[in-house]
């Protein structure tokens, strides 16, 4: 009896340790991918305001031009850098945008990376440093995370809350928060 007592519970700890392992590791998302093609975001057009006129107003109006509302101002690139891999083959364009109403946005352009559990886009003050070094450098300082990574492929877009003071940041990573450790990673030129 004992020997079936003891299959029987390696069996489970077996079944257990396979839940936990697919649960952490996630293999299936080898297999898995998404796109997310976001537009750069386009602020309001900026309100002309009425003319006014100085005569007086018993005179016959004449007749009026519609203004036409002016357009929206193109958005400032604040930062740019260049994707590097670092625990998965990445690649793509990180930008900072300030848009025309004063937001500032960070823009992932062509992303190219693995999926991936719990992926998050992070500001960080660490260096970018290449190769397996460079990988767990990203919460050894300050870091703003800017929310879950949302398609490992394509163009998409991020808030930057507005109290955010971007000299403080020099870096971005693609930070998988379930192993600390980050897929790819730019350094911020201005």
């Amino acid at each position: 009896m004992g020997k079936r007592a003891a299959i029987v519970a390696g069996l489970f700890v077996g079944a257990i340790s396979l839940a936990v392992g697919l649960y952490l590791f996630q293999p299936w998302r080898i297999f898995t991918s998404s796109t997310v093609t976001e537009d750069v975001p386009a602020a309001a057009p900026l309100a002309v305001p009425p003319q006014v006129s100085t005569a007086e107003t018993s005179a016959p109006a004449a007749s009026a031009t519609p203004t036409a509302p002016a357009a929206p101002a193109a958005p400032r690139e604040l930062a740019t850098g260049q994707l590097i891999s670092h625990e998965h083959a990445s690649s793509g364009t990180v930008r900072i945008l300030e848009l025309a109403d004063g937001s500032r946005i960070l823009r992932l352009e062509g992303l190219d990376t693995s999926d991936g559990p719990d992926l998050k886009v992070w500001l960080s003050d660490a260096p970018v440093i290449e190769g397996v070094a460079g990988w767990h450098v990203f919460d050894d300082g300050a870091y703003l995370e800017l929310g879950a990574l949302k398609a490992n492929k394509g163009d998409q877009n991020y808030d930057i809350p507005a109290a955010t003071v971007l000299g403080d940041y020099t870096s971005v990573s693609i930070w998988c928060a379930r192993f600390a450790v980050s897929f790819a990673a730019a350094e911020l030129n201005t």
